[in-house]
C-alpha cells in the first residue's frame, strides 16, 4: 500500500490525462500496447515495473528495506506481534487527504489512504471477513465518514471508473434515489477461457435472472462490487419521508492530527469493542454464516431499503476465477453450505422477510438458498437408473408407449430452452456443454458435502469455518487451463465421488450394450423396454468424458491421481455387484 501510495502521485494524473481504462496498472500494462504520441507512457511503465520489482523482492526476502522500515511506524509495530492471529491493532494513515502536501505531481489533492490490521487474540472470535468489514466501517466513519461505501474483494479490480458515477446517479435520483440501500454490480472475471471450462461466469443468472429480481425489490448482496449507503449498512431503517443529502452527509471535518487520529481510532478495531453492542446482529455485516453478504443484504432489505443491479456494457469490476476443478468445487461448497444455513436459520427469507419484502422476492431468494438440496435429485438420476439397468428393473415407460412423450417433451424443451438462453446471453455451444457438466459435478460433490456439513452443524458436530479459495497456480496449471483441460491433479473425496459415478455409468452402459448385442432376437425388446435408461447412461458417459481421460489416458500432472482411480473402480464394481446379486 505504501508503494501504491507513492506510485499514485504519477499514475492518477496519467489516467486522467489519457482516460486510461482499466485504471488498475497491473491490468492496464498487461493488455495495453504502447499508445502513439504519448511521451509519458515509457516513464510511467518504468516506474510501475520498478515498484513491482521492489514489492516482489521484499516479499521474497521477507524483509522491509531498512530506510523504509525506519520511516513508518506501521512496520515497526509488527515487531511486537507474536503471530498473525495474535496482535494489537495496527493503523496508519498513509495518505492524509486533509494535508495540503498530499498532492500528485500536478498539484491535485490525493484521496485519503489508510492501512488497518484489526486486533486479533486467540481467545476472541474474529468473525472472518464480516468482522474485518465491520472494523473498517467504524474506522472509516471516524476518519472520513463517506456516505457511500464500496466493497470489493482483494482479487478484483475496477475495470470501469464510471461505475462510481453510475451508482451515484442511482443514490442521488430525485424521485427514487432515497429508497436504495445498495447498488450491486455483477461478479465478472478477466481470466475466463473462450468456452468457460469451469462455468464460472454465471452468464444466464447475471444476464437474466438477477435483472428479474430488480423488478421485485432488487438483488441480494453478493459480497463484492457493491456500493452501500452507510446509514443502511449501519442499521438505519428506511423512512419514507426522510431525505438524504449526500453532499452534506460527509461534511464532517476532523481537526485531529493524523498521528492522534490513528491512536484514537484503534479502539474501534479492538477485540472487545463489539461486546454488548448490535454490531454483527443489526449493524454492519451479520455474523454466523459463511455467506455473510447474503444475510447482510437481506437484513438491509428487511429494514425497508431496496437494491438495484447495474450491469454496464463495460464490466464495472473484474476478478480471478478458479482455474482448477477442486478450487471451483470447494468455493461452491462454501457458498451452498452458507445458503442452506441461511434457509434453515431465523434469516430464512420466507420467515425473516415476512411482510417486509415482497413474496415473489422471498421465493426467488429461496431458489438459491436451496441449491444444496439439488444434490438429492441429481444423485438419484445418476445412480439409481444405472443400477436398475444392470438389475433389469424398468423405471421409465417403454419407447413404444405413448407415455414416453411427456418425458421426451420435458427433456427436450428444458435443454433447448437452456441452450437458447445461454446463446442469447453471449455464450457458445461448447460453453453451454461445459456449464451443464459443471452443474452435474457441483451437485454430486459440492452440494452433497454442503448438505451433510450443514446437518452436522445443526446437530452440533461441526463448527463454522471460512474456507478461502486460493487463486494462485503454477505455470503448468495455467497452461492447461488456457488449453481448456480440466485440472484434477490432487486426491480429494470429491474426486472419489466424481470418478465412482463416472465409472458406474460406464459399466451400466457396457451392460446395456451387452444385453442388446448378445441377444439379437431380444435386442429390440431390450431397447424398447430400457431405451430411456440406456439413453440417460450414455448422456452421463458423454458428460464424464473428461473424467475418463483423466482416469485412464492423460499423462500430465493434471490427471486423476492413481489412488482415486483405484478407489473409484473398487467402489463402482462393488455397487454393481450388490445391484446385480
Amino acid at each position: 500500500m505504501l508503494e501504491a501510495a507513492n506510485f499514485s502521485k504519477t499514475w492518477l494524473p496519467f489516467c486522467k490525462k489519457f482516460k486510461v481504462e482499466p485504471m488498475s496498472p497491473e491490468a492496464y500494462f498487461r493488455t495495453a500496447s504502447e499508445p502513439l504520441n504519448v511521451q509519458e507512457w515509457p516513464s510511467v511503465k518504468r516506474l510501475y515495473e520498478e515498484m513491482k520489482m521492489r514489492i516482489e523482492t521484499t516479499t521474497k526476502l521477507n524483509q522491509i528495506p531498512e530506510h523504509i522500515y525506519k520511516q513508518h511506524k506501521g512496520f515497526r509495530e509488527w515487531n511486537f506481534v507474536t503471530s498473525k492471529r495474535d496482535h494489537q491493532t495496527i493503523l496508519q494513515i498513509l495518505i492524509d487527504g486533509r494535508d495540503t502536501n498530499a498532492v500528485d505531481i500536478e498539484g491535485n489533492p490525493l484521496p485519503t489512504l489508510v492501512y488497518l490490521a484489526r486486533e486479533k487474540r486467540p481467545q476472541y472470535y474474529h468473525h472472518f471477513k464480516a468482522g474485518a468489514m465491520n472494523a473498517l466501517i467504524r474506522i472509516s466513519s471516524k476518519i472520513s465518514n463517506g456516505p457511500i461505501i464500496l466493497n470489493v474483494d482483494c482479487d478484483m479490480y475496477s475495470n470501469n471508473s464510471e461505475s462510481i458515477k453510475y451508482s451515484l446517479c442511482v443514490f442521488m435520483d430525485e424521485e427514487k434515489g432515497d429508497e436504495f440501500g445498495y447498488v450491486q454490480f455483477p461478479q465478472s472475471f478477466d481470466n475466463l477461457t473462450k468456452n468457460d471450462i469451469y462455468g464460472c461466469s454465471f452468464r444466464v443468472i447475471q444476464k437474466l435472472e438477477v435483472h428479474g429480481l430488480d423488478a421485485n425489490g432488487g438483488p441480494c448482496f453478493i459480497g463484492t462490487g457493491c456500493f452501500h449507503r452507510r446509514e443502511a449498512l449501519c442499521g438505519k431503517k428506511y423512512e419514507k419521508n426522510f431525505r438524504f443529502d449526500l453532499k452534506k452527509l460527509n461534511n464532517t471535518k476532523v481537526n485531529e492530527r493524523a498521528s492522534l487520529l490513528e491512536e484514537t481510532c484503534k479502539v474501534l478495531a479492538s477485540c472487545t469493542f463489539e461486546h454488548n453492542t448490535t454490531w454483527g446482529k443489526e449493524m454492519g455485516f451479520i455474523y454466523g454464516f459463511p455467506v455473510e453478504d447474503i444475510v447482510t443484504g437481506l437484513s438491509v432489505q428487511c429494514r425497508g431499503w431496496k437494491s438495484m443491479f447495474l450491469d454496464p456494457e463495460r464490466d464495472g469490476f473484474l476478478g480471478v476465477a478458479p482455474i482448477t476443478l477442486l478450487q471451483l468445487l470447494v468455493q461452491h461448497k462454501r457458498w451452498t453450505e452458507g445458503h442452506l444455513q441461511v434457509f434453515l436459520s431465523k434469516y430464512c427469507p420466507l420467515l425473516y422477510g415476512y411482510k417486509k419484502i415482497p413474496l415473489k422476492l422471498r421465493l426467488a431468494y429461496c431458489a438459491y438458498n436451496l441449491w444444496a438440496a439439488n444434490c438429492l435429485a441429481t444423485l438419484y438420476y445418476v445412480v439409481v437408473p444405472c443400477l436398475c439397468l444392470l438389475k433389469g428393473i424398468t423405471l421409465f415407460p417403454k419407447i413404444s408407449s405413448p407415455w414416453v412423450l411427456p418425458f421426451a417433451y420435458v427433456a427436450f424443451s428444458h435443454h433447448a430452452y437452456s441452450l437458447g438462453e445461454f446463446l442469447w446471453c453471449g455464450g457458445t455451444f461448447l460453453g453451454w456443454c461445459n456449464d451443464q457438466r459443471m452443474w452435474l459435478f457441483k451437485r454430486t460433490t459440492s452440494y452433497l458435502f454442503a448438505s451433510f456439513e450443514t446437518i452436522l452443524k445443526l446437530l452440533g458436530y461441526s463448527q463454522l469455518a471460512f474456507v478461502i479459495t486460493t487463486k494462485v497456480a503454477d505455470e503448468d496449471v495455467s497452461k492447461r487451463y488456457d488449453q481448456e483441460m480440466i485440472e484434477f491433479g490432487v486426491a480429494s473425496p470429491m474426486f472419489d465421488i466424481l470418478a465412482t459415478l463416472a465409472i458406474l455409468n460406464l459399466l451400466g452402459s457396457f451392460g446395456a450394450i451387452k444385453k442388446v448385442t448378445m441377444h439379437a432376437d431380444k435386442g429390440f425388446k431390450v431397447l424398447d423396454q430400457f431405451g430411456l435408461q440406456i439413453l440417460l447412461c450414455l448422456v452421463l458417459v458423454t458428460i464424464n468424458l473428461p473424467v475418463y481421460q483423466a482416469l485412464f489416458f492423460r499423462m500430465d500432472k493434471g490427471k486423476m491421481p492413481s489412488s482415486v482411480t483405484y478407489k473409484s473402480i473398487i467402489f463402482a464394481l462393488l455397487a454393481c455387484t450388490l445391484a446385480v446379486y
